[in-house]
């Protein structure tokens, strides 16, 4: 995958600092969290069977339920993530399971 020079501008725009990239509030913490929930919602999709916005199949009971607000630590300090659920909670993610409170490598797992 190419990420495109334009894309990248777009991304950097409002950056004047270091902070604004690197830091507790920064770009990429916000792409880390973004890409997370991503993964997230397609760990959803693939376990209930269809995507987001599409009709789930017929006779299909389990549907999406929202999100729930879940904090983790790692090696960029404190995250907050939007974990989608399902209606009859069997939904179980991969990349932050259910209870777990630090997430260290997640570079390596995006």
């Amino acid at each position: 995958m190419t990420i495109s020079d334009h894309l990248i501008d777009e991304l950097l725009k409002g950056c004047e600092r270091p902070e604004d990239l690197l830091g507790e509030a920064g770009l990429l913490k916000d792409l880390k969290v973004r890409l997370m929930e991503r993964m997230l919602g397609g760990e959803l999709t693939a376990h209930l069977g269809y995507e987001a916005g599409e009709k789930p199949p017929e006779g299909q009971d389990n549907r999406r339920n929202g999100t729930s607000r879940k904090r983790v630590k790692g090696e960029g300090g404190e995250m907050s993530l939007a974990v989608p659920r399902d209606r009859d909670g069997s939904f179980e993610p991969e990349l932050v399971k259910k209870g777990q409170t630090r997430i260290d490598g997640i570079d390596d797992k995006i």
